[in-house]
């Protein structure tokens, strides 16, 4: 089965090439939020939209990626906070596993429920390691998950989790401090997981100015992930993504 985005970012990563992502809550845009926004991230060259929430109350995420993949070619990649989070309108699925949680259900339980459904869906599928990691404040995924995150300093953990993720397969590790967070992860812990994975980094809560996305990228992330700031200064998307497609390519 051909993986277009996947190997895309392998690729990337291989190339040393980061990637800037626009997180999208279907809860939290209307159609003429939505527009601005594609606007702003077709200007600022965004590399993707990821689309989904920890809850997404709302009935219109087919609508808001139907929107998305109307108006522009950046890929749309669901980011799903539950098994009834799938829109065959997508382009990707980041199927996640909790694997730095105890909670068995977000492990496996709903993976199984949700299956046979994401099976139909078309999508690509791609297995995704997510690991929480505590951003100074209750989050909802942490809530949801019944899970508690990473502690913020232990790196060895974030670390061995990340390595026995993609050692179980997974061919993408998303590290994330939650919605919201008050500290993102530092760069210390993301240098600790990217020199010791060969899968493509993701990272992604609290990060609000451009030069911490830079640090992060510089210190091993290969895609950054910016929802909150964004909900509040759509303008920060230039900058941001400005600093992501700064850092230098690494050659030889």
């Amino acid at each position: 089965m051909e993986l277009p985005i996947y190997h895309t970012l392998a690729e990337k990563k291989k190339q040393g090439k980061k990637s800037f992502a626009v997180l999208i809550d279907p809860d939290k845009v209307n159609t003429s939020v939505l527009d601005d926004l594609i606007h702003l991230s077709q200007e600022a060259n965004v590399d993707y939209f990821l689309v989904g929430g920890s809850l997404v109350i709302s009935n219109h995420l087919d609508e808001c990626v139907q929107q998305i993949k109307k108006s522009c070619e950046i890929p749309v990649i669901l980011f799903p906070g539950s098994p009834s989070q799938v829109s065959k309108y997508a382009d990707a699925l980041l199927y996640l596993s909790l694997i730095s949680g105890r909670n068995p259900e977000l492990l496996i339980g709903q993976h199984v429920v949700s299956a046979p459904f994401v099976k139909k869906s078309g999508l690509e599928i791609m297995p995704t390691g997510y690991i929480v990691v505590d951003g100074g404040a209750p989050t909802t995924v942490s809530y949801i998950s019944n899970a508690a995150p990473v502690p913020s300093d232990k790196n060895e953990i974030a670390m061995c989790t990340a390595m026995a993720g993609e050692m179980l397969g997974m061919k993408l590790i998303y590290m994330d401090a939650g919605s919201g967070a008050k500290r993102p992860i530092t760069e210390t812990m993301i240098k600790a997981v990217a020199e010791h994975i060969e899968v493509p980094l993701i990272v992604g809560g609290g990060i609000i100015q451009p030069e911490k996305a830079y640090l992060n990228c510089k210190a091993g992330a290969d895609v950054i992930v910016v929802g909150n700031a964004i909900e509040k200064d759509a303008s920060l998307i230039k900058e941001m993504s400005d600093a992501v497609h700064s850092v230098a390519v690494v050659t030889g």
